[in-house]
């Protein structure tokens, strides 16, 4: 079936479900409410469709799915509830009983759905839950991700999805890449590199342009999306809501050049993302220091819908949240050599491939470790400012550096000469000239040091407990003893980096209740609006359980916005 040519939707000025953002969850919005008799529309600012899930790693964190269940896993609603308790100790206005038992209800619910409508799943079984020691945690994962999906099905669409360009090019998902970055150390990881070596050079023979991670989500919802007729009108730019009697009912803003207003018959859904990319915003609400600069989020992402949403009367939670992935940066907050792409674009580096190998560890300028290096990166974020730690600094040693992945490093290469000449990599003979070099004082790193060299003799971590879990060891190195993750620092030359609290993506915003209608703060619905993603505030509070934790909340919420139009539509009928 070939799919309608973007130029053929006219913008109408009324539908019936009116959804502003084209995320995930807004697709998977558009299908139900379609599906179910009503008229959707998807508005889009960009030119790019897809939103933050297309810049994502793609993936959706669900407890009791049927998909983990097809592979044997054991998994009950009970269990992701219990775990749910362990992991998410925020209380606050979006982590109700309410809200989080409609995700437990109805994630799982909309996994089946998507499959029903042709969603290829696959189960990256061992991708642990984050914290898989706790109650009810999954040591194999409760996390999916898309089959690898070839973009040629989207014909003159396929240019109009939203994309990481770092991501392009590679036809696997992040599981089997995280493996692999252990190519120095392991057969299994030269195997994984052999494959895509291959797969990469079969591709291009073929003409294939096979996308993994979010653009293999958001392409197959864009297919799924369009197929059914739904019209998507990109480049329209919201920027107000019109109320009328205390009710929501339309959106207005440019599109071609002039002032629209679009209204809805049953409700609007703003899935408009969060305001990484604002940094008024990010000085107003967030703590310091943080910089529009750090961040790897879609570039649509400039907050301006939830400015307007609070303008509304919209009740705020957790504003000072991002989805932390830390980075490493100049002395002075700028990027690298490295860290741009060949366009000029800066792509930050993330720091999620070398956390938790051995030789290497982070440290305060005091010289102390400060957090399991290990950990999700969610908690790494929260730790550098919990602990006055920004900027921290990695500290490791040369077989850290020779043996495993830093930022754009793959193991082996060496540093780049700019990395030394600029003072971003900075490199000693022994500990105490490094931390001359740093700005790290010597007694308390010297002693540090002395205190993680016993840890690495016996594998037990005694201060944080890195490689006791299940997800610590996914990334550690499998052939070191008697801790993957745990190494001493020993071997000159030594080096360090600064580390600042990096992102992929704000974290809070408005509030909603557990059909996705927005609050105001005396927990009143304002009439007419639902929200989802990372425009309001989650239902994961300020924790992030597994891989997926934000999309799949996204999709679950946009899933429910999308049956509560329905059913007014019903009840007027």
């Amino acid at each position: 079936m070939a799919l309608p040519p973007p130029e053929s939707f006219t913008l109408q000025p009324e539908y019936d479900f009116v959804i502003v953002g084209s995320g995930g969850g807004s697709m998977v919005a558009a299908i139900y409410a379609k599906l179910a008799g009503l008229n959707p529309v998807i508005l889009e600012k960009r030119d790019k469709i897809g939103g933050s899930t297309g810049f994502s790693g793609g993936v959706w964190w669900v407890p009791n799915n049927h998909v983990i269940k097809r592979h044997g896993v054991h998994d009950t609603k009970e269990l992701g509830r219990r775990y749910l308790a362990a992991t998410v100790d925020f209380v606050g206005k979006g982590t109700t009983e309410a809200r989080r038992e409609a995700f437990l209800d109805e994630a799982p619910e909309m996994i089946q759905f998507l499959e029903d409508q042709g969603m290829e799943f696959e189960y990256p079984d061992g991708w642990s839950d984050y914290y898989d020691d706790r109650d009810g945690g999954q040591p194999r994962g409760r996390s999916l991700v898309a089959m690898p999906y070839d973009l040629r099905n989207l014909g003159p669409w396929e240019e109009k999805l939203s994309r990481y360009a770092p991501f392009i090019g590679i036809p696997f998902p992040s599981l089997p890449l995280i493996k692999m970055l252990m190519v120095k150390r392991s057969f299994a990881a030269k195997k994984i590199m052999a494959r895509l070596a291959l797969a990469v050079a079969k591709n291009k023979i073929l003409g294939r342009h096979i996308a993994a991670h979010g653009a293999a989500i958001q392409g197959r919802m864009l297919e799924m999306t369009l197929k059914r007729g739904i019209p998507i009108i990109s480049g329209f730019a919201s920027d107000q809501l019109i109320e009328e009697d205390g009710r929501i009912v339309a959106v207005s803003g440019v599109h071609e050049g002039q002032r629209k207003t679009v209204r809805s018959r049953y409700g609007l859904l703003m899935n408009v993302g969060g305001f990484a990319r604002n940094d008024e915003m990010r000085q107003k609400y967030q703590r310091k220091p943080i910089s529009n600069q750090w961040t790897n989020a879609n570039p649509g992402d400039t907050g301006e819908m939830i400015e307007e949403m609070i303008r509304h009367g919209a009740d705020t939670e957790n504003l000072d949240m991002a989805v932390w992935v830390p980075t490493s940066l100049n002395a002075d907050g700028s990027l690298p050599a490295g860290a741009h792409g060949k366009d000029g674009t800066p792509y930050p580096f993330m720091h999620v491939g070398e956390i938790a190998v051995p030789h290497y560890i982070w440290v305060t300028k005091r010289g102390n470790r400060f957090v399991n290096e290990a950990n999700s990166y969610m908690e790494l974020g929260e730790a550098l400012y919990e602990n006055d730690a920004v900027p921290a600094f990695a500290v490791f040693d040369d077989r850290a550096m020779r043996n495993y992945a830093y930022a754009s490093l793959m193991p082996g290469m060496k540093p780049i000469k700019q990395w030394l000449e600029s003072g971003f990599l900075i490199k000693a003979d022994t500990i105490a000239e490094l931390a001359a070099k740093a700005g790290i004082d010597p007694d308390g790193l010297a002693a540090q040091i002395e205190r993680y060299n016993r840890y690495a003799e016996t594998g037990v971590d005694e201060e944080f407990h890195k490689g006791e879990r299940q997800y610590d060891r996914l990334r550690g190195d499998p052939t070191h003893k008697p801790n993957p993750c745990v190494g001493s620092i020993a071997k000159g030359p030594f080096y360090a980096t600064r580390i600042f609290p990096g992102d992929v993506g704000t974290f809070g915003g408005v509030v909603t209740d557990e059909h996705a209608r927005v609050l105001r703060s005396d927990g009143s619905i304002i009439e007419g609006l639902y929200a989802t993603g990372n425009c309001t505030s989650s239902v994961m509070g300020r924790s992030y359980p597994g891989p997926g934790a934000s999309i799949s909340p996204a999709f679950a919420f946009g899933y429910i916005a999308a049956k509560d139009a329905v059913g007014k539509r019903h009840n007027q009928a």
